[in-house]
């Protein structure tokens, strides 16, 4: 652990950081679009599964790119394109236009975590794990910073013109980010990477690189990879061609690769639990925090008009002040994982924060009944899904044994996308007001993932990653 690890630290921080800098966005501009383009309230929300097509799309393409391209285009093309049809979004002159831009986008900035998170891991020490759970601090960052200017130009120009200047700003930001990492940065290929395309030499001299700029030595050669490889072809001799790592990651879906999943009850219970997760709070978690906005904007009032026609500065302040409360949810989770308390570790800290999770959705529903007691709900939430999020995808690859990690975090990954897919439709066709119902799905989604968490089998604190 050295400089270069530090700085990949930023820069993959970027990538969590452009993620709910516009999750967060997209949702702070519905009321904005539901007055420019008189669409409803609930109809509206369908600007949001735009995202999510291209949150599925660009998870699952960049997952594969970063394979066959490398892990440095990769990393740089996802927020070129990010910011690139996101500053074209301010540009759209009707609501379907809109949703094409921000499906775009989403194609972007959906290969941020799986990428990012995977190219942090790979330049990680074991000693210094916990640092892939602080990488989520990023995430809350992210959306105080999306909340700050909607604050600011949302709420003080015109319904027309505020979301507009809005996207454009953060799409500034998001070309800014790819700026520095394609400009000021000179990122070493993943020598993972350099290995599975049989470029032994160049992976090497990467790994002489990093110690080189943490000031350190290292005693790798070619000839030592040699000797310690398994079989008698020495791995610079083995390439894996692009249309083998295509099949490879789409059999990770087939049962060949599922099945071990379910080798023994205790590897299959696990699976199927982390599963179960990754796809209630998929779906949960949205149906809160992508409306979020729009519950604040009714101040307890759930008999608020269909369509937003004046959007006051008060929402957005306190949208602002639930993301400030955010962050030190993050900090919290990468101290907490690695406490040897009984209670705590990996999977007492994911179970505890969920479970305040589900109890504060509840009472935001039930009691807050103005936009303080909104404000106070909305601002433990924040504290506690953020502590969630952490810890959920550091522990997910841990659980896996190494050879069914791809496919098990892979399968996970695609459940928590495609339901979150279906959180824009059915909170834009539940009946009634739809401001009660989603909160209320989204508290018993939570909860239900949080008995979950209970029931898995397996602590991963204190072990090497395999």
């Amino acid at each position: 652990m050295g400089t270069y690890n530090w700085q990949l630290f930023v820069l993959c921080g970027f990538g969590w950081f452009a993620d709910n800098l516009w999750m967060q966005g997209i949702s702070l501009t519905l009321p904005s679009l539901s007055a420019e383009f008189g669409i409803s309230e609930k109809s509206v929300r369908y600007t949001t599964s735009s995202l999510f097509v291209g949150l599925c799309l660009g998870s699952f393409f960049w997952g594969i790119g970063s394979d066959v391209l490398g892990r440095r285009i990769a990393f740089n093309v996802t927020l070129l394109l990010t910011s690139i049809f996101g500053m074209a979004s301010a540009a759209a002159s009707s609501w379907g236009a809109v949703c094409l831009m921000y499906a775009a986008l989403g194609f972007g900035v959906g290969g941020n975590l799986p990428v990012d998170g995977a190219l942090f891991l790979e330049f990680l020490p074991d000693a210094s794990s916990s640092l892939l759970t602080l990488l989520s601090i990023w995430w809350p960052v992210g959306q105080l910073c999306s909340s700050l200017f909607a604050w600011f130009f949302i709420a003080n120009w015109p319904a027309d013109q505020g979301w507009r200047y809005f996207v454009m700003s953060i799409g500034i930001i998001t070309f800014a980010m790819f700026a520095v990492r394609f400009f000021l940065f000179h990122m070493f290929e993943s020598p993972k990477f350099l290995l599975s395309r049989g470029r032994q030499a160049e992976a090497v001299a990467v790994v002489h690189g990093i110690a080189f700029r943490n000031n350190r030595k290292t005693w790798l050669t070619e000839e030592i990879l040699d000797a310690v490889a398994d079989g008698p072809t020495p791995p610079h001799r083995r390439r894996l061609a692009t249309t083998n790592i295509v099949k490879d990651r789409l059999a990770s879906f087939s049962a060949e690769r599922i099945l071990p999943l379910f080798s023994n009850h205790q590897l299959g219970l696990t699976t199927s639990l982390i599963w179960f997760c990754w796809a209630t709070i998929g779906m949960g978690y949205p149906l809160f925090n992508a409306f979020l906005p729009q519950y604040l904007s009714h101040g307890g009032d759930t008999s608020a008009s269909t369509v937003a026609s004046e959007i006051t500065g008060e929402a957005y302040r306190n949208f602002a002040i639930t993301s400030i409360v955010g962050v030190p949810g993050s900090l919290l989770a990468a101290y907490a994982v690695d406490m040897k308390s009984p209670w705590l570790g990996r999977r007492g800290t994911l179970a505890i924060s969920t479970l305040v999770s589900a109890v504060f959705l509840f009472l935001f529903v039930t009691m807050g009944k103005s936009p303080s007691s909104q404000l106070a709900f909305s601002c433990v939430e924040a504290f506690a899904q953020n502590i969630m999020y952490g810890v959920l995808y550091a522990f997910t690859p841990e659980i896996f044994p190494a050879p069914v990690r791809g496919a098990g975090t892979g399968v996970a990954s695609f459940l928590n996308r495609a339901t979150g897919l279906l959180a824009p439709i059915i909170a834009a066709t539940v009946p009634g007001d739809g401001t009660t119902t989603p909160v209320y799905l989204s508290a018993a989604l939570i909860l239900a993932a949080f008995v979950a968490m209970c029931l898995i089998p397996i602590e991963t604190r204190g072990r090497q990653r395999l």
